[in-house]
C-alpha cells in the first residue's frame, strides 16, 4: 500500500494542474472558435486570425473582441464584435445590425 501512495499523489497534481488551465482558457475569449457553417477564428489576446485566413488585430478584452474585416475579405470595413457568452460559446456580430451568430469552442482544433 505504502507505493501506490506517491503514485496517486502524481496523479491528484496533473489533474489540478489541468483544472486550472482549463479554467484560465474557460474565463477568457482566447482560443479557437468554429462557426455553425465551418468557418474558424483563433483569438489571442489583440491578436486574431480571421475567418478569411488573415493575420489581424483588434479591440481586446478578456471577454469581448472587435475588429474591422480587412479589405481582402468578403465585407470588408465592416466592424464585427463578439462577446464571451460561456466557456463554450461566444456571439459574434458579423457587422452593423445583423443577427448574432453563435460560435462554439472548437473541439478538434489545438489552440495555437
Amino acid at each position: 500500500m505504502r507505493k501506490a501512495l506517491p503514485l496517486l499523489a502524481g496523479v491528484g497534481t496533473g489533474v489540478v494542474a489541468a483544472l486550472a488551465a482549463t479554467a484560465v482558457r474557460a474565463d477568457a475569449i482566447d482560443g479557437d472558435w468554429c462557426g455553425p457553417d465551418g468557418r474558424h477564428l483563433e483569438i489571442h489576446g489583440p491578436r486574431i486570425l480571421t475567418p478569411g485566413g488573415n493575420q489581424h488585430t483588434g479591440d481586446y478584452t478578456r471577454h469581448s473582441f472587435a475588429y474591422v474585416v480587412p479589405a481582402s475579405e468578403k465585407d470588408a470595413g465592416a466592424t464585427v464584435s463578439m462577446r464571451l457568452l460561456n466557456e463554450e460559446m461566444v456571439s459574434i456580430t458579423p457587422r452593423p445590425g445583423a443577427p448574432a451568430e453563435t460560435w462554439l469552442r472548437c473541439k478538434s482544433r489545438p489552440i495555437s
